[in-house]
């Protein structure tokens, strides 16, 4: 009786009673070790308590292998059972449908893929059926991880998709670098092979279905993760009401939701688009709960419209504005100029007016690489919005400051959703040069940045971000077709369709004039800008009512007052 006290105490003391054993880890085993190794000790010193004298030491080992054993084999039965289970559905269960297994190859051998194959295992060959397993890695080459052989390397997917009728590849490597995503793509043969990533396994006895997801667009282009100021950011807006115009648009939208994150007293959603605003609101409700009833508003307004604008700062005294309402679709601006006047510099130059107005403490407007020796009116207005902007600084109490960036990707007007609609259509994708190329940044990236950017301001300057590598169109619509197991040019079709009005080649994203310095964040620069005094403003604003209202051409107004625009393709005379 004294040794199952003893025992007992010292499992229960471990937590051994407390843990599950279907699915044991290092820290279960060593607690067994450990207490029945305790629980040995003390029943041979009971031993020389009741005897009198030290018994033969062999005794008190015998005890400590007879209790580790009995204890490891009631408390692993549970797990070897389950064990057992698995592997006689693996390789003997019957399909429960007639649904043909996945033929998959799982690229990496390490602790991610042995995760995912276990769950493999656990759902049976006639869920996914794992024809190989590939690594960089020789000194792993022929050995098995879970059954499951490693063959080779990269090298060997054209082969074995080919020969193996390969449905998917699995991508198991977490620290798997877009160059080499890409060359595994690339690697794909023709006919329709998916790949696929793993996006985390917490619990690797969960589905490995659940565990994976198709790549997107960003995971090719290969942009490293952003370094955020979270505590600068935090001090800057914490306890702020802040005012995002354009709310309910791509750029806009993901700025209120990340400003979610540094816990502002109200975020105030302006836009003219009711859905766009509405939807918004209804996913920051999910997030916040019953808190968002006081956090998030709604305004429906223009900012063309400066007696709403004045309504909705009167009615929450913003500290915070940023300004992303704007026209930015290209060709539909060169086709409607005068809207592109009225909206981008017309409705700048009114919400800002009312920043300086309101006291507003500072103002932070969205800008194009496009503004940077405009071809197009698009381009031509947010330079504009630039100058103005910029010339009210130091006007009051308000900081004005503008952030520069190129192409965001899904974005509403990207070429991305472009691309997949056609793509989603059998083809063919279209393409307006084939040397065409454009700086790309995700919809998250890009609003993080800009707050970031907004946060290092002191009044006055524009920021410009770093875009990295510039892209081919041609390579984004050909990795995209990749992306869903088809080839480019004989699955999905790609056409040339020529330059549309007001399209450059490619982009920029400094004036030769303006110069560039770094800052703290190595992807934010901030450019030396070109102030025009605010009478100067003013003088353009009337010069462009005067166009607007006499039915002039915008383009020729607007290229008097950027020397820099150069008109391209300018044949439609839209107004």
């Amino acid at each position: 009786w004294l040794m199952a006290i003893l025992c007992g105490f010292f499992f229960f003391i471990s937590g051994i009673y407390q843990s599950l054993w279907q699915y044991p880890g290092m820290g279960s085993l060593l607690r067994l070790l450990f207490s029945t190794a305790t629980a040995s000790f003390s029943i041979y010193v009971s031993m020389r308590i009741v005897n009198g004298y030290w018994i033969n030491p062999g005794i008190g080992m015998m005890a400590f292998y007879l209790l580790l054993t009995l204890a490891g084999a009631y408390r692993l039965a549970p797990r070897i059972m389950f064990v057992l289970r698995v592997f006689l559905n693996r390789y003997y269960g019957k399909p429960e449908d007639t649904v043909q297994p996945i033929r998959t190859i799982v690229v990496g051998a390490g602790e991610t893929a042995a995760n995912f194959l276990f769950s493999c295992n656990k759902n049976g060959r006639h869920v996914r059926e794992i024809l190989a397993v590939l690594d960089t890695d020789p000194k792993k080459h022929g050995y098995s991880l879970h059954g499951h052989a490693i063959i080779g390397d990269d090298s060997l997917i054209p082969d074995l998709c080919s020969r193996l009728d390969i449905d998917e590849i699995v991508v198991a490597i977490p620290s798997l670098s877009n160059d080499r995503l890409r060359e595994i793509v690339s690697l794909r043969p023709k006919g329709k092979c998916k790949v696929r990533l793993i996006k985390s396994i917490e619990n690797k006895y969960a589905g490995a279905e659940e565990n994976l997801r198709d790549i997107n667009i960003g995971d090719l282009l290969g942009r490293p993760e952003s370094n955020l100021d979270t505590q600068g950011i935090s001090t800057w807006l914490k306890g702020k009401t802040i005012m995002v115009t354009g709310g309910g648009g791509s750029i806009g939208s993901e700025i209120c939701r990340n400003l979610l994150t540094y816990d502002p007293v109200k975020i105030v959603i302006f836009d003219i688009s009711e859905n766009n605003a509405h939807n918004l609101k209804q996913e920051l409700v999910i997030k916040l709960g019953q808190s968002a009833k006081y956090r998030v508003a709604v305004r429906i307004g223009s900012v063309q419209d400066e007696v709403r604008l004045n309504e909705v700062f009167e009615e929450f005294k913003p500290q915070v504005v940023f300004h992303a309402a704007a026209y930015k679709h290209v060709p539909l601006m060169e086709e409607c100029p005068t809207l592109a006047v009225e909206n981008n510099i017309f409705g700048t130059w009114n919400t800002a007016r009312c920043a300086l107005k309101h006291k507003v403490s500072r103002f932070v407007m969205i800008s194009t690489d496009k503004a940077v020796n405009p071809t197009n009116v698009m381009g031509a207005s947010k330079r504009v919005s630039e100058l103005l902007t910029l010339s009210l600084n130091g006007q009051g109490v308000t900081e004005f400051m503008c952030v520069r960036f190129g192409n965001v990707l899904d974005s509403n007007g990207s070429v991305v959703p472009t691309f997949k609609a056609q793509i989603e259509a059998g083809g063919p994708v279209t393409v307006t040069h084939k040397d065409m190329i454009r700086y790309f940044m995700t919809i998250p990236e890009a609003a993080g940045l800009v707050i970031q950017a907004g946060a290092m301001a002191k009044g006055g300057e524009i920021f410009i971000l770093d875009m990295g590598q510039p892209v081919r169109i041609i390579d984004l619509a050909e990795n995209m077709i990749r992306m869903i197991g088809l080839t480019p040019g004989a699955d999905i079709k790609i056409e040339f369709t020529g330059l549309r009005p007001g399209e450059k080649m490619f982009e920029e994203l400094l004036l030769d004039e303006e110069g560039i310095l770094k800052t703290q964040n190595e992807k934010i620069f901030v450019a030396r800008p070109i102030k025009l005094d605010v009478e100067e403003s003013k003088h353009i604003v009337k010069k462009l009512q005067k166009a607007v209202i006499e039915q002039a051409d915008a383009r020729t107004t607007l290229s008097e007052i950027i020397p820099e625009y150069k008109q391209k393709g300018s044949e439609i005379n839209g107004k």
